[in-house]
């Protein structure tokens, strides 16, 4: 039986950067063939059409869910309301505007099957000036 992988993407007024976000997703769904995949999008009380891209999406694929706020509550929200929908042996949390390449999802597991860790976490080597928070966004553990 595959493993279920779910990623939380929060998002806020992101209407043209999720199209983009799917379908390099769609490049990372279709190379695993032992891991299947969920898509959580997380809308934090976006004001333009971000809701309705992730309504799309929802309709023409079942490996996407999303859940909508009210208002804006706060990434961290976002994130935890996404943590309590997500069904996966694994699960993902990243941004959708790419900083977090997708393309790395793969490898991570691997990290964890091959390499017994209990989580993985990525940071880019060249942010000179930014804040560490902002540095180790794309993580992944198992449930």
């Amino acid at each position: 039986m595959n493993k279920l992988c779910s990623c939380i993407v929060p998002c806020f007024n992101e209407e043209k950067v999720i199209p983009i976000y799917y379908d390099e997703m769609q490049k990372v769904m279709k190379q695993e063939e032992n891991i299947e995949f969920e898509i959580i999008f997380v809308d934090d009380g976006s004001k333009d059409g971000t809701l309705e891209i992730m309504r799309k999406l929802s309709e023409q694929d079942p490996k996407v869910h999303y859940i909508s706020f009210s208002r804006n509550f706060g990434k961290e929200a976002a994130l935890y309301a996404g943590l309590e929908r997500a069904k996966g042996d694994y699960v993902i949390t990243m941004d959708v505007d790419l900083q977090d390449p997708p393309y790395l999802i793969p490898k991570m597991i691997r990290c964890i099957e091959e390499e017994n860790y209990d989580s993985v976490a990525t940071r880019r080597v060249t942010r000179e000036g930014e804040p560490v928070i902002n540095v180790i966004k794309l993580t992944l553990f198992q449930q």
